[in-house]
């Protein structure tokens, strides 16, 4: 598999992500943070995955 197909799939998880957390922050904070942690693993293993 291209490691660029690997960081199309990590960053649109990502964006997923950073949807829950926007969807969630008013409802439920702790539910939000732990998607916050997740959005933000995605994105630098996306930037690893490049480098």
């Amino acid at each position: 598999m291209p490691k660029e197909v690997v960081v199309i799939g990590l960053l649109a998880l990502a964006g997923f992500l950073a949807g829950g957390v926007y969807t969630t922050w008013k409802t439920a904070k702790f539910m939000a943070i732990i998607l916050l942690v997740l959005t933000v693993v995605a994105v630098g293993g996306a930037v690893l995955w490049l480098i």
